[in-house]
């Protein structure tokens, strides 16, 4: 498989490994209700850094993520300022100065930006999970080949074609669309456990209600209300999603129906006569036959009203697909969606805030609701105005499902802007149009930071001391690969079991204390060993045990089938040494 290179990738290859472990810290003065860190999360710190410090508990429990990263126009001077080892690369990055058009490694610095992040995105999501990333034409071809190499080119899954609104200063060509390219962590996963991607077709109530009145307000006039949904369809806009539906334009009794095709796929279908209901005389077969091979079959759906005749018998006549019998549909590719809307949107929550280029909550719903289910989990690291939150809160509204989001954004307004339109549409925003959005949408948010790295010199002298929970499910996942949250945690015990599996018990022997972790109580001791031994030998079982010292050797912890780990050192892996 062809692989990219670029400026500093051999600097940032395993860049994300080496990111330290920063705990997160909850803010409840600025969250909704009491959740913690198992509720839906608002981070406010470096994505790079919320990504490394979200894995021990979400590591391969995301199903779905959706970023927008930086588009690289040259306009948005965005800043790539990772902390990446390597002098050269240092030097390199050192003045920190905006990357903009006038950057002439700007897409080298923009891959750097990118690459230790879709690798910890990778570890984030599930088996069965899938990534979209919104990108346009600067970037898109640098990020097809970027995630062929992290994702794998078999995980592809596809590209949406966003096309919205052109612009009318355009020299040449006026673009007015964006990409949301697709990849699945493991394609064929994904097609074993997830059903066909299907949504609702927008606008479909509306049609229907318009048919229904038409159908009255002509009696029963076929022609007349059917000429009348024509001209209604002529009169909406293009943005509006009812005009994509326009083929279904004529009515009966049943409802609103667009004539669909009643050959036989491929050829060669049989031919028998069927007479017009009018004339009587028999119609015209189609050229590939009928699709019925038993005339009985058709004969039913003509006797009921099913079948779609001309004026005459000279015309092949149609089969009746009707709107409400066909309410979802599968995903396009290409799908159109007004950016202007998006932006109207978020003055409605936020009037006094300037905020460019805000996603469209729709597209992102829409998203959501072919790929996730009731108690899924969405992340979307790049999170801006927090458009993805509102997606899954209005779903979550919608269908009653229970899914989680949890949002990242590096920028000062993290608060003023991100969590505050959460916040808004959590109670309710009298000035919206939805009626949901009036009422509130519910729900609740843990707003956090980021604590200081976790480094083998701060636990020594005291300064960076985590949580017992928070460093038992760093350790258990530096150890096994497992993510684990606080509930997902054994009951401390006397010796201080923090998980077990099949093969294995996990103790942590640990107190966010100084002086207790320079005392005895903090030792492995051998009567502690014995005891720990005793359990793995009636469970058949092995020990892993952290603690910040022993008093007795490996070689007789091994005869009790125990491993030794020794804190802080243990977290070396956190700093890839």
């Amino acid at each position: 498989m062809p692989t990219l290179n670029f400026k500093g990738k051999q600097h940032i290859y395993a860049h994300h490994l080496t990111v330290p472990w920063r705990p997160l810290v909850p803010h409840p003065a600025q969250s909704i209700g009491t959740g913690g860190v198992d509720d839906n999360l608002i981070i406010h710190g470096d994505n790079l850094h919320a990504l490394k410090a979200l894995l021990p508990r979400y590591g391969g429990r995301v199903r779905c993520i959706y970023i927008d990263p930086p588009y690289n126009t040259g306009n948005e001077g965005w800043i790539y300022n990772d902390n990446a080892n390597g002098p050269l690369l240092k030097q390199w990055l050192k003045d920190q100065s905006p990357v903009d058009g006038e950057d002439m490694e700007r897409h080298d610095k923009w891959l750097c930006m990118m690459w230790p992040r879709l690798h910890l995105l990778r570890e984030l999501l599930s088996d069965d999970g899938v990534i979209f990333v919104s990108i346009d034409d600067n970037e898109v071809h640098h990020l097809r080949m970027l995630m062929n190499e992290v994702f794998g080119e078999e995980n592809f899954v596809g590209t949406f074609v966003w096309e919205g609104t052109g612009k009318n200063d355009a020299r040449f060509i006026s673009i007015g669309h964006d990409y949301l390219l697709t990849y699945a962590k493991d394609f064929e996963r994904l097609k074993v456990t997830t059903k066909r991607w299907r949504v609702m077709k927008d606008g479909v109530d509306k049609i229907i209600k318009v048919a229904a009145e038409l159908w009255e307000r002509y009696e029963g006039d076929q022609q007349q209300a059917s000429d009348a949904l024509k001209d209604w369809y002529a009169s909406l806009k293009k943005s509006e999603y009812a005009f994509q539906h326009r083929h279904y334009n004529w009515i009966d009794e049943r409802g609103v129906y667009f004539p669909g095709d009643i050959s036989w796929p491929g050829g060669g279908g049989p031919r028998y006569e069927i007479r017009h209901p009018a004339t009587g005389k028999p119609v015209t077969t189609p050229t590939h036959g009928w699709r019925y091979p038993n005339k009985d079959k058709m004969l039913d759906l003509v006797q009921q009203g099913r079948v779609h005749f001309g004026p005459d018998e000279s015309t092949v006549p149609n089969l009746k697909r009707y709107l409400h019998e066909t309410p979802g549909q599968v995903l396009a590719s290409v799908f159109y969606q007004d950016r202007r809307a998006a932006h109207k949107d978020l003055v409605r929550l936020l009037p006094d805030i300037q905020f460019q280029y805000p996603k469209d909550e729709r597209v992102i719903r829409r998203l959501l609701e072919v790929m996730t289910t009731d108690d899924d989990i969405v992340l979307d690291s790049f999170a801006g105005s927090g458009t993805t939150a509102q997606a899954v809160l209005t779903l979550n509204r919608q269908d009653g499902g229970s899914r989680r989001f949890i949002l990242v954004e590096c920028e000062d307004y993290a608060d003023s802007i991100t969590a505050e339109r959460v916040r808004r549409v959590v109670f309710g925003v009298p000035e919206a149009k939805s009626a949901e959005l009036r009422e509130g949408l519910g729900g609740s948010f843990t707003y956090c930071t980021l604590g200081d790295p976790v480094t083998i010199l701060g636990m020594l002298n005291g300064e960076t001391l985590p949580t017992n929970a928070a460093l038992a499910t760093w350790l258990l996942n530096t150890a096994t690969g497992r993510s684990a949250g606080p509930t997902d945690l054994c009951a401390l015990d006397d010796h201080g079991l923090i998980a077990s599996d099949e093969r294995r018990n996990y103790y942590l022997r640990y107190k966010p204390e100084l002086a207790w972790l320079h005392s005895d109580d903090a030792i492995l001791t051998e009567t502690r060993a014995e005891e720990i031994g005793a359990i793995c030998r009636q469970q058949n079982k092995d020990a892993l045990v952290f603690a910040a010292g022993k008093y007795i050797h490996q070689d007789e912890l091994s005869e009790m089938r125990i491993t030794f780990c020794h804190l802080p050192y243990a977290i070396q892996m956190i700093e890839g040494v």
